[in-house]
């Protein structure tokens, strides 16, 4: 068992006494990508677990002006829906994308992120460098504090045990401004950074969109302020103030910016571990300033990103009705309802596996790693060895046991369900090697095919980049991924509803959907 105690507040005063009562002896959690992983490494360890995700009133993403507003519940995912946020805060939005795989953006939270206080933590880096704040809560009341004063050390903040991180405000990108988040990672996805660069420039005039980055700027063009931030190199995030001084008062160009990139080479003293020596992070950090500065330069800021973000999230609502958790999991798995006694203090994937013999999920890291374990909890896509149980109280679960019927919905019997047409592919399309991490493969898979109706090849590929295929046999796999795309297509029965794009279907005022996850 990881904790003993688990509770579960359903106000915002609740929580707070319970943080007030058990204070450094508890241990909120909500997302899990991190607590879980910390508790199951020895990491913190603590008895005692203060679940907050049904205070669905801290889950949300408003624009408020001179300000964007983030829930403490605000996830990775909401910030990629949130049209406020691809239009103002592109450096967050870039980070957002870069961080875990779509099953752990699902659930990992923004706070909780910040909270973890981690250097090589992605989305505190751009938010140094935009600047903001945050708020904590406590029975005593608020306090507000400047996010480059939030972290005191390494995986230290500020916070007293006692208190919740209730909500952070962001200073989104001005007309005159530009921004940029780049990271190094060892692989594509699901990569911890090697280093980090966050850039903020402000110009004297909005800059020309049409300057290529090195074209002569006009006295216009001059710099009048710079923030660069930099993650991996030191026990907290660095700004890089000899960058940012090379920078004020001047035209972008070529000379300008490799002055820069030498400056902020004074800024660091980096350190070295197995992601990388300390002499590759300088030669590093010098490319990626100056690269990120071309970029502002070139207004090709938002080169890459994806018009549309893959989000493993179809916002089913759940369909429980339940009191308090008090020990027993009630629960809907596969269409049927399901009570799950004793398994309050296990993961999700346990509990499944243990408690309702649902065998087809595998462990094959513990820490979110692999994907094995993918299942989906009300429409998303989730890593359940990063869930803890009592999550899943009042809440839809879908296993790859019950993929082929959740697909076929309007079958009267379990006798005739054919499989899902994902599955299909993969037996026609030979995908299926040793078969370990196929369930997990299938359930992100399947949720891309609701997602999307025509996914394309990097659709596909974002889609399963937290699933890892230890036989190597993702050529197969994308194949029969599209062949089923195309199958569906075709299909004559419904199809379940597509999710929001961050670019076409937030809503006006950007706030996220607070029901319960």
């Amino acid at each position: 068992m990881l904790w003993q105690q688990y509770f579960q507040p359903r106000s915002i005063a609740r929580a707070l006494a319970l943080l007030r009562e058990y204070g450094a002896a508890a241990r909120i959690v909500s997302g899990g990508t991190d607590v879980l992983v910390e508790l199951q490494r020895g990491v913190k360890p603590t008895e005692t677990l203060i679940d907050v995700t049904q205070l669905t009133e801290l889950k949300y993403v408003r624009d408020e002006g001179e300000r964007i507003a983030i829930g403490g519940l605000a996830t990775h995912n909401d910030v990629l829906a949130s049209q406020a946020c691809a239009q103002r805060a592109l450096p967050l939005v870039q980070a957002c994308v870069e961080v875990g795989a779509p099953q752990i953006r699902t659930r990992a939270t923004l706070a909780g992120n910040l909270v973890t206080a981690s250097p090589a933590n992605d989305t505190i880096v751009p938010l140094i460098a935009m600047g903001g704040e945050v708020v904590l809560q406590s029975v005593d009341g608020e306090r507000t504090i400047d996010i480059a004063d939030f972290f005191t050390g390494f995986r230290q903040t500020v916070m007293r045990p006692d208190e919740l991180l209730r909500e952070i405000r962001v200073r989104p990108l001005a007309e005159n401004e530009r921004g940029i988040f780049l990271k190094l990672g060892l692989r594509r996805a699901q990569a911890i950074s090697v280093i980090s660069v966050a850039t903020v420039v402000s110009f004297s005039n909005a800059p020309s969109t049409t300057r290529s980055p090195r074209a002569t700027a006009t006295q216009d063009d001059n710099i009048s302020e710079a923030r660069i931030a930099l993650g991996c190199l030191a026990p907290t995030i660095v700004r890089a103030k000899n960058a940012e001084a090379a920078l004020i008062g001047k035209a972008l160009s070529a000379e300008t910016m490799a002055s820069a990139s030498e400056a902020v080479l004074d800024d660091v003293s980096p350190i070295g571990d197995v992601r990388g020596s300390a002499e590759y992070r300088r030669l590093a950090v010098s490319a990626l300033v100056e690269r990120s500065l071309q970029r502002i330069a070139g207004d090709s800021c938002a080169d890459g990103l994806p018009d549309r973000h893959i989000l493993l999230d179809t916002g089913e609502a759940p369909a429980l009705s339940t009191s308090e958790f008090d020990g027993t999991i009630v629960t809907m798995i596969n269409g049927k309802r399901a009570e799950m006694r004793d398994a309050g203090r296990k993961t999700l994937l346990n509990a499944l596996r243990e408690n309702a013999s649902l065998t087809g999920s595998k462990e094959g890291c513990a820490e979110g790693e692999c994907g094995a374990c993918t299942v989906w909890i009300d429409g998303q896509a989730v890593m359940s060895c990063l869930v803890p149980a009592a999550q899943a109280h009042g809440h839809v679960l879908v296993t790859i046991e019950g993929l082929a019927a959740s697909h076929n919905v309007l079958r009267q019997t379990q006798d005739d369900i054919p499989l899902h047409p994902l599955q299909q592919a993969y037996i026609e399309r030979g995908a299926v090697q040793c078969g370990f991490c196929i369930p997990g493969m299938l359930m992100a898979g399947a949720k891309l095919l609701q997602e999307c109706e025509a996914p394309t090849l990097e659709q596909h590929q974002t889609a399963i980049s937290g699933n890892i295929c230890r036989c190597t046999g993702y050529r197969k796999i994308l194949d029969a991924m599209q062949q089923a795309s195309e199958q569906m297509r075709h299909e004559e029965s419904p199809r379940p509803s597509t999710t929001r794009s961050p670019r076409a279907n937030a809503t006006q005022d950007d706030k996220v959907n607070a029901t319960a996850r």
